[in-house]
């Protein structure tokens, strides 16, 4: 993170901060939904020169980004966004740090984007992903090398309690003090403790590190977007009268499962030719994206559409009957929060990140299979009464619950910890 100039008076009058994402392909930055690499976008903007590392350009990526990059240039900072896979040694990132001149870092993924900030002896923050938890801590080293970090970080932001949970149970949060007075005998700490801690490389530990910050959101349909020359682009003949698109946004990556449906919708899609599921996103993995196209090309009542800007994005949400996500890991899906923001009902599947925003029968419907989706979706089509309180529910959810307002006031607020040494930190 980074500092405003009259909060850290011994620095630039410029504070300099590098943020870092990771995109899922090496050596070819993802586009941004505008179809410019989001490096190119913000350095377009005059002034812009800071920096944070973070996985991936799909939307939900995309919208965190955007959204904390806009928090911290509000208060005054100038930031850098660099991909992670951009570099290929710890020294590379030393010769950025030096180039930039920054002052401070911000990593989006414990893992990919963290682990290149150690070391380095500036101070940064952490925002968990989501696979960082759910699937990179089953790895061994992937999870020391985790637990380093945060250990590092001067602090790290959850979106859900539960996500804050995984990460005390799995990296333990306590001091190595109080780590070892509840697993040793009390008579034993006056000999052995002094030495422990001497000769310990250390219990990695994020007392008082971890906040809890659920995404803001702010949606902005384009005015100007026609949704009838959508239809034809995804070649969609239906009249719009009695037509239902579920609407499936995700990069084409395995952990985003966008196969996940597509045999139980065909086949429902040939019992109700009016049914229509959209899969929108970018090409993440280039081997699992062909073999996205080759199933949808298969698959009667299917369509795949490249990414899309996203004021266009939000408008394809807000014409489409239903927003779906049918992921394997999520951290805290955006468009699931956008939908529920833009007045559309939401089916995703049962796993604990999207169980975090969607109460079942309440804010949103969730499915443990296939089957389940199509008895659900079914449901919620011909039941009106339903698809009216779950998106009032979901609106009014997203505005107690996602201020784009608090977020920001966390994200300023989280950034001035990483003025001065770790040791003035109250």
């Amino acid at each position: 993170m980074l500092l405003t100039p009259l909060q850290c008076p011994g620095w630039s009058s410029n504070p300099r901060m590098i943020q870092l994402k990771t995109s899922a392909v090496p050596d070819a930055p993802s586009p941004s939904p505008g179809g410019v690499s989001h490096v190119a976008r913000r350095q377009a903007r005059p002034g812009a020169t800071g920096l944070p590392f973070v996985p991936g350009t799909e939307s939900n990526h995309e919208a965190r980004l955007s959204s904390v990059w806009d928090h911290l240039e509000a208060a005054g900072h100038v930031c850098i966004l660099k991909d992670a896979f951009d570099f290929n040694s710890p020294s590379e990132i030393a010769d950025l740090l030096r180039a930039e001149a920054l002052d401070a870092a911000l990593a989006l993924h414990l893992y990919r984007g963290g682990r290149l900030l150690q070391g380095h002896g500036i101070p940064f923050g952490i925002i968990f992903g989501g696979t960082d938890l759910n699937e990179d801590v089953n790895q061994g080293e992937k999870n020391q090398v985790m637990g380093k970090v945060l250990e590092e970080a001067r602090f790290a932001v959850a979106f859900t309690e539960s996500m804050k949970e995984m990460a005390r149970l799995q990296w333990n949060t306590e001091s190595k003090t109080d780590f070892i007075g509840r697993h040793l005998h009390r008579s034993w700490l006056s000999t052995f403790l002094p030495f422990h801690l001497k000769t310990s490389a250390g219990i990695p530990h994020a007392q008082g590190k971890i906040y809890v910050q659920s995404q803001g959101i702010a949606t902005a349909p384009n005015t100007a977007f026609s949704w009838h020359t959508f239809l034809q682009r995804a070649e969609i003949k239906q009249s719009t009268d009695n037509l239902h698109v579920f609407l499936l946004i995700c990069g084409l990556r395995p952990v985003k499962d966008p196969l996940y449906l597509v045999d139980a919708f065909a086949e429902w899609h040939q019992e109700e030719p009016n049914v229509y599921m959209v899969i929108i996103g970018p090409e993440v993995d280039p081997v699992f994206t062909r073999e996205v196209k080759a199933k949808v090309k298969r698959s009667t009542g299917v369509r795949l559409i490249p990414e899309m800007p996203q004021d266009e994005l939000h408008a394809v949400v807000k014409n489409s009957f239903a927003l779906v996500n049918s992921s394997v890991s999520e951290g805290m899906s955006a468009a699931i929060l956008e939908a529920m923001d833009l007045e559309v009902p939401v089916l995703a599947r049962d796993i604990p990140g999207n169980a975090a925003v969607v109460k079942h029968e309440v804010t949103g419907l969730l499915f443990s299979d296939p089957q389940e989706f199509v008895q659900l979706a079914k449901r919620l089509v011909r039941d009106p009464a339903l698809e009216k309180d779950i998106v009032a529910n979901g609106r009014r959810y997203v505005r107690e619950h996602h201020s784009w307002q608090v977020e920001r006031d966390t994200y300023q607020r989280l950034v001035r910890t990483l003025e001065g040494s770790p040791e003035d930190l109250g």
